[in-house]
């Protein structure tokens, strides 16, 4: 009888341990070096938060796809989380965050033939401003006087319209930045310049959708994983392995 019980047995296990990992909607915005299908490890954020989902019962199916189409599909439940999402308020109101996993710089880009001293963002005004689309920077835009925002859905058409006198100034992830400027204007890379405006760093969470029943038992998952992978130092080496492969912006 022993022969028929243990494969039972071994088998009801098997299906015990396949049912507790729980596979999701995990969505990601192309946005190089933190997530792109053609980087290793599909990006730094997409591999810092693999390397945390490793450690909870829940899998992500990761699919990288257009930032509004993202957030929007996030936020009315088509998909249950996005990856590598800055916090708002607004945003708040339809997603449940997690604790941080990475804090990015930002810095306002300027062509070096411009010989301004810019030291506050009041000196923006009347200005022209590259952003990028539906990107929560943490700056109130709306209390510098006249500033015009261009916005673009990535950094490299910004990039060109400050070199093409569309746009005055960019504001820009510093990683970001870093990659694409050596990547794309590798040649025109001096004709660049970083302000001397000191903006506050934003932190990278994971978000689920408030609409996900599982949503709270995710991000709970995620901040335990994330907070043992922060003691043992496993983040920290990757995030050093990617910023030692760009160089940086001066």
């Amino acid at each position: 009888m022993l022969k028929w019980i243990l494969p039972a047995l071994v088998t009801a296990i098997f299906c015990s341990a396949v049912q507790a990992e729980q596979e999701f909607r995990l969505m990601a915005n192309p946005s190089p070096p933190y997530a792109d299908a053609k980087l290793p490890d599909q990006g730094l954020a997409l591999e810092l938060v693999k390397a945390v989902f490793a450690k909870t019962d829940f899998t992500p199916v990761i699919t990288i796809e257009n930032w509004s189409r993202a957030l929007e599909g996030t936020e009315v439940d088509v998909y249950d989380a996005l990856a590598s999402v800055w916090y708002s308020k607004e945003r708040d109101k339809d997603l449940l965050f997690s604790e941080p996993y990475l804090r990015s710089e930002l810095l306002i880009l300027k062509l070096r033939a411009n010989q301004g001293q810019y030291v506050s963002l009041d000196q923006l005004a009347g200005s022209r401003l590259g952003v990028r689309t539906d990107y929560a920077y943490g700056v109130d835009f709306s209390a510098i006087p006249d500033l015009t925002l261009v916005q673009e859905d990535q950094l490299v058409p910004n990039l060109l319209n400050l070199l093409d006198g569309k746009v005055d100034f960019v504001i820009a992830d510093q990683r970001t930045a870093a990659m694409q400027l050596h990547e794309f204007f590798n040649d025109k890379i001096t004709q660049f310049a970083v302000t001397e405006i000191a903006l506050a760093p934003v932190e990278r969470h994971v978000a689920a959708s408030r609409a996900w029943p599982e949503g709270e038992a995710m991000i709970a998952a995620f901040n335990r994983a994330l907070a043992a992978r922060q003691k043992d130092g496993s983040l920290d080496a990757i995030v050093k392995k990617w910023d030692e492969r760009y160089g940086g912006v001066e």
